[in-house]
């Protein structure tokens, strides 16, 4: 029996272990993040190779206002996020599963391989983005292992809710990340189903690994995470663990479940920003 819910315990259940959310699934079972899934004793990225988004992006647009200016990457998505982000501003993948979007198969070679044909038009490599692609981190592994030894970069667009493990296995093979940090307390991540203290290890660990650039974005919604003490925590935060961190703050515009909200004011956003200047040298606002 479960000691807190009294209901009786599946002992074949399989636990994942990719997040801390750390799903207990029965055989076929798929997590809350739609894309993995029990099977055979393991859970396994349901979403492995299934493409749902696929383009040549300026690197800046990931964003990456410090990595490369000026280069392009080919972007790739799947679906499945194991946040909850009413203001999700990819909701139509980040919050759909396998029979809810459209998606085609994409072996991590072919994936390399429609990169390096790209590099006549600039792409420097391959960025993992779109949806949370740490829900199918095997995808990222297996693919950024194919790109380095074809001379490609690897970027990381994510929300950082991920174990320790996984992110290990990943850091010798991320030359830049942008990691999305919702708010600075855990009430706030509470909001979204997610754990601050989590994502606050996988931007440390990030920043730790010479090898890799980090940048952090915060979309700023009115009401939620707007308050400047806060803004002010994150940034002095960001600086104690390496003060040439790009940290973008983002202006908020109406989507999702937030569709009747009302947009973030741009005189907030840079207010805000220049509350982060304070303690970092490097503060981009965006979508002003």
């Amino acid at each position: 029996m479960d000691s807190k819910s009294g209901n009786a315990v599946d002992a074949t259940a399989t636990t994942c272990h990719v997040c801390p959310h750390l799903c207990r699934l029965a055989e076929g079972e798929l997590g809350r993040c739609r894309a993995r899934r029990a099977r055979q004793g393991r859970v396994v990225d349901d979403n492995y190779g299934r493409v749902t988004s696929l383009a040549l992006d300026p690197v800046e647009k990931k964003p990456l206002a410090r990595f490369m200016r000026g280069s392009k990457v080919l972007s790739v998505g799947s679906y499945g996020c194991n946040l909850d982000c009413g203001f999700c501003q990819n909701a139509s993948i980040a919050c759909a599963g396998a029979n809810d979007v459209p998606w085609r198969e994409v072996t991590p070679d072919e994936l390399v391989q429609a990169a390096l044909r790209a590099t006549a038009r600039g792409n420097v490599g391959l960025a993992f983005t779109y949806n949370e692609p740490l829900v199918g981190f095997e995808y990222v592994r297996d693919c950024s292992l194919l790109a380095h030894e074809a001379g490609l970069v690897n970027v990381l667009v994510s929300n950082g809710m991920a174990n320790p493990g996984p992110i290990a296995e990943l850091l010798p093979l991320i030359d830049a990340a942008n990691i999305d940090l919702k708010g600075f307390t855990q009430q706030f991540y509470d909001l979204v189903g997610g754990d601050l203290a989590c994502v606050k290890s996988t931007i440390a660990a990030l920043a730790r690994t010479e090898s890799c650039h980090v940048e952090v974005t915060t979309l700023v919604v009115p009401g939620l995470n707007d308050d400047p003490r806060q803004v002010a925590e994150a940034a002095r935060w960001l600086a104690s663990l390496d003060g040439g961190i790009v940290y973008h703050l983002t202006r908020f515009f109406p989507c999702h479940r937030f569709a009747a909200a009302e947009p973030t004011a741009a005189e907030d956003v840079r207010r805000l920003a220049d509350v982060a200047r304070e303690h970092l040298a490097h503060v981009v606002v965006g979508n002003c």
